[in-house]
């Protein structure tokens, strides 16, 4: 069984950042990939970021060159840099863990999901 606990959100402004933090446990807690994925009010949950096992990663189109996904498997750790946030990065975010080595946008092959940390951005 594998558990994980995000931390890390909370009320920024418009161009502040914020980083969060994914704290998993278990046996193999590090060794598939990881993503993180968001769900704003009234919609639903969407792909943010994602990083292989090996350290490749993968970004939502939106977030491209603002957030920054990494991992310290050693620590057991999937971190999310997020830089110049805007209003439409209000969400709960959420991290995750795949069935595979290899990074995913697809919800189902993520297994393992945290509860979610909240981030608010406010104009």
């Amino acid at each position: 069984q594998v558990q994980l606990v995000e931390s890390g959100g909370g009320l920024v402004q418009t161009g502040d950042s914020l980083r969060l933090s994914c704290a998993a446990s278990g046996r193999t807690a590090s060794s598939r990939a990881m993503a993180w994925f968001r769900q704003a009010p009234g919609k639903e949950r969407e792909f943010v970021a994602a990083i292989s096992r090996s350290g490749g990663t993968d970004y939502a189109d939106s977030v491209k060159g603002r957030f920054t996904i990494s991992r310290d498997n050693a620590r057991n750790t999937l971190y999310l840099q997020m830089n110049s946030l805007k209003p439409e990065d209000t969400a709960v975010y959420f991290c995750a863990r795949a069935r595979t080595y290899y990074s995913s946008r697809a919800q189902p092959q993520y297994e393992y999901w945290g509860q979610g940390t909240q981030v608010t951005v406010s104009s």
